[in-house]
C-alpha cells in the first residue's frame, strides 16, 4: 500500500478531463453540459465493462435504461443545442473522467494514488501559461488573464481542487475496487440529484414534485441495477 504511487496515465486524464470541462462550460448551459458529461462517462464505463465481459442481465439493462431516461427528464428543463466545439469538449472531459475512474480499481491506497495523481497533474499548469503567452504574443488573443488572477483566487482554487475535489476523488477511488464498471457508471447517474438536493438544503432552491418524482426514479433504478447480481443465463 505505501508503494502506491497513482500512475501518469491516471494523472493525464485526470488533467484533460478538468480543462476540458472548465473551457466547455463556458459556453454550454448547465443541463446540456452535464448531459453531454455523463453520456460520455456512460459509455467509456459501460463499454469498457462489456469488453471486460460484465454481462448485464434483463433487469439490470431495464434499470439502466430508466434510470437514464430518468435523468435525460431531469436535466430537460435547461437542455439547448450547444455548439459543435464545447460539445466535442465535453464529450472528452467525460471519456476522461470515465478512464480515470476505470484506473481506481486497481487502486491500493485511495488518498496516497489521489494525491500523487493530483501532484502529477500540475504539470499542465506550466504548459497552459506558456501557451496562453505565446497565443497572447503571436494571435493577440489573452486565453489565460494573467492580470486578473489574485492571491484570493488561488487560495480558492486550492481548496476547492486539494481539498473538496481531492477528498471526493479519494472516496470515489475507494469506492472503484468494490464495484464493476457497469455498476460504477450507473452509480454516477445519482451525482446530479445529490447536487440538486444539497442545493435545496443550503442554497434554498425550489423544491418541486416533478424533482422528487424524477429523483426517486433514478436513485430507485441505480439501487435495483447495483443490488441486482443475477448473471444472465448461458444460451444453448
Amino acid at each position: 500500500m505505501l508503494n502506491e504511487k497513482g500512475s501518469w496515465l491516471s494523472s493525464i486524464s485526470l488533467a484533460i478531463y478538468a480543462l476540458c470541462f472548465s473551457i466547455a462550460y463556458v459556453e454550454l448551459e448547465t443541463g446540456t453540459g452535464a448531459l453531454i458529461l455523463f453520456s460520455a462517462v456512460q459509455l467509456t464505463m459501460i463499454g469498457w465493462g462489456i469488453y471486460k465481459k460484465e454481462t448485464l442481465n434483463t433487469m439490470q439493462w431495464t434499470a439502466f435504461i430508466i434510470a437514464i431516461a430518468g435523468f435525460v427528464y431531469l436535466m430537460r428543463p435547461s437542455v439547448s443545442m450547444p455548439s459543435l466545439p464545447a460539445a466535442i469538449l465535453m464529450a472528452i472531459s467525460g471519456v476522461s473522467w470515465g478512464i480515470y475512474s476505470i484506473r481506481g480499481k486497481t487502486c491500493l491506497s485511495s488518498l496516497r494514488a489521489t494525491g500523487y495523481n493530483f501532484i502529477r497533474s500540475l504539470v499542465a499548469i506550466p504548459i497552459l501559461i506558456g501557451i496562453g503567452f505565446i497565443c497572447r504574443g503571436s494571435l493577440g488573443v489573452a486565453l489565460i488573464d494573467i492580470d486578473s488572477i489574485t492571491i484570493e483566487g488561488i487560495w480558492l482554487a486550492c481548496a476547492s481542487g486539494a481539498v473538496a475535489s481531492g477528498i471526493g476523488y479519494s472516496i470515489w477511488y475507494m469506492a472503484m475496487p468494490l464495484l464493476k464498471n457497469t455498476q460504477a457508471a450507473v452509480v454516477q447517474l445519482c451525482v446530479p440529484v445529490l447536487a440538486a438536493i444539497l442545493g435545496v438544503v443550503f442554497l434554498s432552491e425550489q423544491l418541486t414534485m416533478q424533482f422528487v418524482v424524477t429523483s426517486a426514479v433514478i436513485l430507485g433504478a441505480v439501487l435495483v441495477f447495483v443490488l441486482n447480481k443475477k448473471t444472465p443465463k448461458a444460451l444453448i
